[in-house]
């Protein structure tokens, strides 16, 4: 069922004196509630045991006073129709009320109460009852569970004051009940009185009396504000408008003799209003809003003792007092109107639900250009920021440019601040773009460490960057040594990660002996290199260390005999050079090999 909240009525306090007149504190005078309900300017003593001297009654025990009771009131109500029924208990949040309700109608066989509460305040709420807290704490222990009433249900309420503080209560009745049967969810038959029960009203609410009586010959009105009955000059109608807050008798003096002499409370609870209060601009970042912050900007001044205020997703809802928000309240993008009660805290059926709030909830912004760019060596300028800007967005640099991009030209820190149309900023939108320089890459050297048959390469960088790198059409790598390269022309390439190039170098791998002896023993007495079959067209030239040629071969010759115009050469350190056409024809000299051998004798 919805748990919707209608509170039906209560009246106001019109001071101590006069309250008492509606606390009753034996069951067997308990006052009888139907349309309006009262409030009471505190509770004195006990009255009568009407427990007997029980120990316990439901989650009562017995009190110092030596009762189960301690400072009690009682009332009584019959239920008119079927349906959802609660309540709430409003008192000051300085106090400690407990309540149990029994569904009865003998005082002298109550039994065990079918809600009962008796935790102390220590969390300082304003209201305890069956239903749900109308000001939206969720947590509330002092409440009990929803009543679920047919017709002709009769019921008696204690409420007994365990504090000592002791300033009074209001009983607010509420539920789905009061939607289906407005005028008779409650049955006024059990009150006897030809004026009514007492009148809970409004300060700005036109109240009238009415005595009317068949037979009647005269009537005489009469107001107690404190200080006992005093005739009203010139009232003498059936009818009486009542303008302030007090104690009212009829005279009806009848044609039968049957004279009425009727009593009736009226109270005037203020009305209270809703200060204008101002729109919210919030971030995702938060999964919720407390709409309890905005309570003192909506009371205004106004003390939160004798107003609530509460919220609601439409104008209808909160003119009905129904359905009212959490006060931790779940964000969602977008625009939403919060509706705003203020329900007088006596009273409820005096409020005010003229203001409201625009709720604009803004996702953070994610940014869809890179935090990091790098200028590179030898560009004039990187563009940084946002390339395809958000119309609905206003952008400015820390450089003062307006726009969603701009171009820079050196290294640094670059701060862009977006804000929506209107220039709210509620959201972390402010980004800090840094820029590198970045150097073109370039390769030191190739360091070809030959084995024949399985060899290693390693990629020297000319200075330091974030390069990735690759061995012909292979994989890039992060580190920059290839192992267990076959012999021939390969091609290694270093890439720059920051988008600034990348260099790329032919290389061949080859093998060929450090040294050789060529004294005709029958090992090493020729000198040649290995793996220049994969060439084309390769040729292999001999230097002494003056760069005299002494050799010249093709992969077709054995090698080199260690001889020049057949003389045999001394042992010392000699030097090659190995050159092959490319795929374009060009003869290529291969660099990066370590051409250098040792003749030894």
């Amino acid at each position: 069922m919805n748990r919707s909240t209608l509170i039906f009525a209560v009246i106001c306090c019109l001071c101590i004196a006069l309250a008492k007149a509606q606390v009753a504190p034996d069951c067997s005078n308990a006052v009888p509630i139907c349309n309006n309900t009262p409030v009471n300017g505190g509770t004195n003593d006990y009255g009568s045991d009407d427990f007997k001297g029980a120990d316990k009654s439901g989650c009562l025990e017995k009190t110092l006073s030596g009762a189960i009771e301690s400072n009690a009131a009682w009332y009584r109500f019959r239920t008119g129709a079927s349906g959802q029924l609660g309540f709430n208990i409003g008192f000051n949040s300085n106090e400690d009320w407990d309540f149990a309700l029994y569904r009865s109608s003998d005082c002298n066989s109550l039994g065990d109460p079918i809600r009962c509460n008796f935790f102390d305040n220590r969390d300082a709420n304003s209201f305890i009852g069956v239903g749900v807290d109308p000001q939206g704490t969720a947590d509330n222990v002092q409440y009990e569970d929803w009543l679920e009433v047919l017709p002709g249900e009769d019921y008696y309420l204690l409420v007994n004051n365990f504090s000592n503080n002791n300033s009074g209560f209001s009983i607010q009745f509420k539920g789905q009940i009061f939607f289906t049967n407005p005028y008779d969810a409650l049955d006024c038959s059990i009150v006897n009185n030809l004026l009514g029960p007492p009148v809970a009203a409004c300060s700005n609410d036109n109240i009238v009396l009415d005595a009317t009586t068949a037979d009647a010959i005269s009537y005489a009105w009469y107001r107690d504000v404190g200080y006992g009955y005093a005739v009203i000059p010139g009232e003498v109608s059936a009818t009486l408008q009542v303008l302030e807050a007090a104690f009212y008798r009829v005279e009806v003096i009848t044609q039968s003799q049957n004279n009425i002499i009727s009593d009736v409370q009226v109270g005037f609870s203020p009305a209270p209003t809703t200060a204008p209060v101002g729109d919210e601009f919030l971030c995702l970042d938060s999964e919720y809003y407390y709409l309890s912050d905005k309570d003192e900007e909506a009371l205004g001044g106004q003390s939160g003792n004798e107003a609530i205020i509460s919220y609601h997703s439409s104008l209808a809802d909160a003119e009905a007092g129904v359905n009212a928000l959490p006060t931790e309240y779940k964000l969602q993008i977008g625009e939403q109107r919060i509706y705003i009660r203020a329900s007088s805290a006596q009273n409820p059926r005096c409020y005010d639900a003229s203001e409201n709030f625009k709720l604009t909830v803004h996702q953070p912004l994610i940014p869809n250009f890179p935090l990091e760019v790098f200028l590179c060596e030898g560009e004039v300028g990187a563009e940084i920021g946002e390339m395809v800007p958000d119309p609905t967005y206003n952008y400015l640099w820390d450089t003062g440019e307006p726009t969603s991009h701009i171009t820079v030209v050196q290294k640094g820190e670059y701060t862009l601040t977006i804000s929506d149309e209107l220039g709210v900023s509620v959201c972390d939108n402010t980004f800090v773009i840094k820029v590198y320089a970045s150097r073109t890459p370039h390769i030191k050297e190739v360091l070809i460490e030959d084995l024949q048959d399985s060899n290693t390469i390693t990629i020297v960088p000319d200075g330091e960057g974030d390069f990735e790198y690759r061995l012909d059409e292979g994989a890039y790598q992060s580190v920059n040594t290839f192992y267990e390269v076959p012999p021939g022309v390969h091609r290694v390439t270093m890439n720059d990660l920051n988008g600034c190039g990348m260099a790329m170098e032919s290389i061949v791998v080859v093998g060929f002996p450090k040294f050789f002896t060529p004294n005709g023993d029958g090992a090493n007495d020729v000198w040649n290199i290995v793996g220049i079959s994969t060439l084309e067209e390769p040729i292999l030239t001999v230097y002494n260390r003056y760069g005299k040629l002494l050799k010249q071969f093709s992969q077709n010759n054995i090698g080199w005999d260690g001889t020049y115009n057949r003389v045999a050469l001394p042992s010392d350190d000699y030097w090659f050079k190995l050159s092959y056409r490319d795929q374009d024809g060009q003869r290529i000299v291969a660099k990066y090999i370590n051409n250098h051998f040792a003749l030894k004798r």
